[in-house]
């Protein structure tokens, strides 16, 4: 009787674990199609697969970016805001990426989500930092950009002096490349953004004395 009784209880066990993972499974599902991803896979199916199309850009799951990341931990952080935190993470094809995952987001942002993934993802152009992919998986969706490392241009401005000499002809390149990144988003986009956020810290990056603008949002025509 002690035997059948071990064996019971074994096979409630794993009956158990079998609908938590099936119950996991459907939740994450929700979510995906909550946050629009069959849309957006169907949209990047266009342009050649949910993760081969878009020029590069992924649909990750949310184990690839917790393992990318270490799950998540305060010593990966790059970055903080009052909309949440960039970490640093490695791709198994050992890719360096950012990782942005935010705190919230408004159910109108959520509607609108797929969509502007689609817009983001045809961006190509050296003054704008690429976005990668993107997690769908989660309550708030995560982004994955690439990893620009040489910090943004509010600390290359400011430096960590009290006062910074940056020479004219810096000053005219960074004007030069802002006004190059945003022309080609307005204008030459192959689906034409609005750049909504014009904030210097942290959305645009100096890299190899290059300015580039990264966490772009589309905005309203």
């Amino acid at each position: 009787m002690s035997m059948l009784h071990h064996v019971e209880v074994l096979m409630c066990f794993w009956l158990h674990l079998g609908l938590q993972k099936r119950k996991l499974i459907r939740t994450k599902q929700r979510i995906f199609e909550q946050n629009g991803g069959v849309l957006l896979q169907q949209q990047m199916g266009s342009y050649g697969g949910a993760n081969g199309g878009g020029r590069g850009f992924k649909i990750f799951s949310k184990e690839e970016l917790e393992k990318a990341t270490n799950s998540f931990p305060a010593d990966r952080a790059l970055g903080r805001g009052g909309y949440g935190i960039i970490y640093k993470g490695i791709l198994e094809d050992n890719t360096v990426v950012a990782i942005k995952k935010s705190k919230m987001m408004e159910a109108a942002q959520t509607k609108e989500f797929a969509r502007e993934m689609f817009i983001l993802s045809q961006i190509n152009h050296k003054n704008v930092v690429k976005l990668l992919g993107c997690c769908l998986e989660v309550e708030v969706p995560m982004l994955v950009y690439e990893y620009v490392s040489n910090g943004t241009l509010y600390h290359y401005i400011r430096g960590n002096t009290l006062v910074t000499v940056i020479s004219l002809d810096s000053r005219l390149r960074i004007a030069a490349e802002s006004a190059e990144a945003l022309s080609y988003m307005h204008s030459s986009a192959s689906l034409p953004i609005l750049h909504g956020d014009g904030k210097h810290s942290p959305r645009r990056q100096a890299h190899r004395k290059s300015l580039r603008f990264w966490d772009i949002k589309t905005g309203a025509n």
